[in-house]
């Protein structure tokens, strides 16, 4: 990074009154301290990160810790190549004359110890969002900074004490500031760091127990808050960190993930795992929405989600006959008792798949037991030796000549067909989609699964094709998944442990080598005898580990946005992916399209989360006045106490009526009149998408926000409270200004 040699500040001519040197100076030196550091970290870094890439490794443990420094490394690399001097925020100044607080989207000090920017989400920074006239938190004044292309294209001043007036504040206080609010979007949500309020600072350096509702109406900044309450909270709580389970943000859909896909990154968390409720599911790509409303109500419920664990169990339970197992040695009764004492093997909670390995390893025990029980009893063969010379052509028969007698023995269970036709029908292999199946094409298992539905209600929910998914049906899928594990589990487990035995076989063999031509007065190799120096000679890397899924959790913490259009059964599936129950809960109950009568914490309460607490936001800092002026009464009409926020702000554009006949001049007038900015067009699907002109559905549109947005036939998207709540969002996402058109 070269070094500064011209000013940090590229003022506008109507704002030259700032660029006073009385105003700027300090900010000018302290910019210049702040590049000479820069360039020091960027070089440091780079050497460090290449040190650590040429680190050697013995043991997979140094190989993981590599790694993570590694990736710790690049990712402040990245952070910092990322910004130049627009990694200040803005400073604050305290009455006592001390050295001003520069706040930063990352702490930085320079090679002498001084330092030049605090973290955004340090303690010291705090003051720097929270700090009010009301109460200014120890502060003279607060200068943020608007940054363009690497300089300052303005800055705001708020002055808390009579002594920071003179000379050192342009007094435009908030102002100009609220006014930037309102500056032209882009198709990714922009840098708000340095926008951030005193309410919603509050709210994202709240703790992490328990779940944390945020409700707020439109434009009251409760996406900014979920993203930077993400970031500050893996900053600030030890036990939310990456190596603990780290963060799952989950968002309404793909191209509200797309919108803020840069938010986190720019604060320095890269590791983040984002996803939508489909992703959560394999199913969820290709899944329709439910066709039938009445289906769709029973599904919404957790009840169904409870059936999979009988309908899985079904498949637990002990042979009520027992069999007869053939060997070379003779035969082994198998009695329903010796059934139920394997299928009690595995521990409680162990996923089905998973533990059908676990209940054949206690059967080939058992009946491994059981024969040398018998021949031990016998009189004429006291073991497995007097047998051999009998039966070494039946054996070779079986296959099992050369071998030990309890790897023999074992093998010949192991192939023995009966014994397998009959456990893969007592414990079988199963897919969570033929589980999930089953219960919509075989009417008597759903009833034996949910025998509290009625009748018709079975009947309701079978359908021709069981596998045509649904939405609807992710949360079962999820379920099953979770409850079945793996169904190839058992098979790759068995796979890895005969290689690492192949493996400490062939390090045997090695090992006896070396010791047999040891010729050394100290017999070295000799120490190759002890068992934790040999098993160490038997690398981890010798069978690839199974693919891990990234979603699947457990995470420490869960942050869910437009959370109010989560079904009872879509709550389970994030419950079961936050087993510490801490979670950041965001939304806005008028923007329920199926309604939402009850209260966050009766919801909440109800799919399982007991320690629940509010924090309300009502300031909308994006709506203009004149657009929420025409929202309001829309979502009043039937919602009489929705929380509609208070604009801050007047746009100056009155909201535009006209025929839907004109929308493309419409269109054309205003992309020739903006150079920059996003236009939404709500309302018409058909419509051919242009530069900076996206075509979105009301459901689509929730959580994005547009400079200008067209409502097509807004009365089309509706009745009741779905329709009201499409028309309140559709309008609620201009910035700039709203048109809503008709057909005649």
């Amino acid at each position: 990074m070269p070094p500064v040699t011209t000013s940090a500040f590229d003022l506008p001519e109507h704002l030259a009154h700032k660029a006073a040197p009385a105003l700027t100076a300090d900010d000018e030196r302290h910019f210049a301290a702040i590049a000479e550091s820069l360039e020091q970290s960027i070089a440091d870094l780079a050497d460090r990160l290449d040190v650590a890439r040429r680190w050697p490794v013995r043991t997979g443990q140094e190989a993981m810790d590599r790694d993570l420094e590694i990736h710790r490394l690049t990712s402040r690399l990245r952070t910092l190549r990322r910004f130049d001097l627009d990694l200040c925020l803005g400073r604050t100044v305290a009455p006592d004359g001390a050295e001003p607080v520069y706040v930063g989207r990352l702490g930085l000090t320079d090679r002498a110890g001084r330092r030049l920017l605090v973290d955004w989400r340090s303690p010291a920074a705090e003051p720097f969002f929270g700090a009010t006239h009301a109460n200014p938190m120890g502060l003279a004044s607060r200068r943020r900074y608007r940054w363009t292309r690497g300089r300052v294209s303005d800055y705001w001043d708020e002055v808390f004490t009579a002594d920071a007036l003179e000379g050192h504040a342009a007094l435009d206080d908030q102002s100009a500031f609220i006014a930037s609010l309102g500056a032209s979007r882009s198709p990714r949500m922009r840098d708000v760091l340095g926008t951030i309020q005193a309410d919603q600072d509050a709210i994202i350096r709240a703790g992490s127990d328990g779940a944390l509702v945020v409700d707020g109406g439109p434009g009251t900044g409760k996406t900014v808050v979920a993203l930077h309450r993400t970031a500050y909270l893996l900053y600030a709580d030890p036990r939310l960190g990456h190596r603990r389970g780290g963060v799952l943000f989950v968002g309404p859909h793909e191209p509200y993930l797309s919108y803020v896909s840069d938010v986190l990154p720019s604060l320095g968390e890269e590791g983040v795992r984002t996803a939508t409720l489909r992703d959560l599911v394999p199913e969820g790509a290709t899944a329709s929405v439910e066709p039938d409303p009445r289906v769709a109500r029973l599904k919404v419920s957790a009840d169904l989600v409870r059936a999979i664990e009988p309908a899985v169990r079904l498949y637990e339970e002990p042979p009520a006959e027992g069999m007869t197992v053939e060997t070379p040695w003779g035969d082994i009764w198998l009695s329903p008792r010796d059934w139920a004492e394997a299928f009690a093997t595995p521990d409680p909670g162990t996923p089905h798949n998973e533990a059908r390995g676990q209940v054949w390893e206690a059967l080939l025990e058992i009946l491994v037991d059981k024969l040398g029980a018998e021949l031990a009893a016998d009189d004429e063969v006291d073991d497995f030796d007097e047998r051999r010379d009998d039966d070494e052509e039946e054996f070779d028969a079986y296959g099992l000549a050369g071998e030990s007698d309890d790897g023999r023995l074992r093998r010949a269970l192991g192939g023995n067909r009966e014994l397998a036709r009959a456990f893969g029908r007592a414990w079988p292999l199963l897919e969570a989609t033929d589980v999930v199946g089953d219960l919509w094409s075989v009417p008597a298992y759903l009833r034996m699964c949910a025998p509290w539905l009625r009748p018709e209600e079975v009947s309701a929910l079978q359908r021709p094709d069981a596998h045509a998914w649904t939405t609807a049906d992710l949360p079962l899928l999820d379920a099953a998944r979770r409850r079945l594990g793996d169904p190839r589990a058992s098979r790759r487990r068995r796979r890895e442990e005969e290689a690492v035995a192949a493996e400490r076989e062939r390090m045997a063999d090695v090992v006896g080598d070396l010791i047999a031509n040891d010729d050394s007065d100290l017999g070295v190799m000799s120490m190759l005898r002890g068992q934790d120096l040999r098993a160490a000679l038997v690398h981890a890397s010798t069978t690839p580990g199974p693919d891990h899924d990234l979603l699947a959790g457990p995470f420490a913490h869960v942050v869910v946005d437009e959370a109010q259009e989560l079904t009872d059964a879509e709550w389970q599936m994030l419950l079961a992916r936050c087993p510490s129950r801490s979670l950041t809960v965001v939304g806005d109950r008028a923007q329920a399209r199926r309604g939402f009568t009850e209260s966050w914490e009766e919801r909440l309460r109800r799919v399982g989360l007991d320690q629940v607490r509010l924090a309300s936001l009502s300031i909308n800092y994006r709506t203009p006045e004149e657009v929420m002026a025409e929202a309001e009464p829309v979502i009043r009409l039937v919602l009489p106490d929705a929380n509609v926020p208070t604009s801050v702000r007047s746009g100056g554009v009155p909201v535009v009526h006209g025929s839907a006949a004109d929308l493309g001049p419409i269109l054309d007038e205003w992309l020739d009149a903006h150079a920059e900015g996003i236009a939404c067009v709500i309302g018409a699907p058909t419509l051919t998408t242009r530069s900076r002109v996206r075509a979105l559905t009301p459901e689509h549109a929730k959580g994005l926000e547009f400079d200008l947005v067209v409502l097509v036939d807004p009365e089309s998207f509706g009745t009741g409270v779905e329709g009201a709540v499409d028309r309140y969002v559709a309008m609620t996402r201009a910035t700039q200004q709203l048109v809503v058109l008709t057909t005649p």
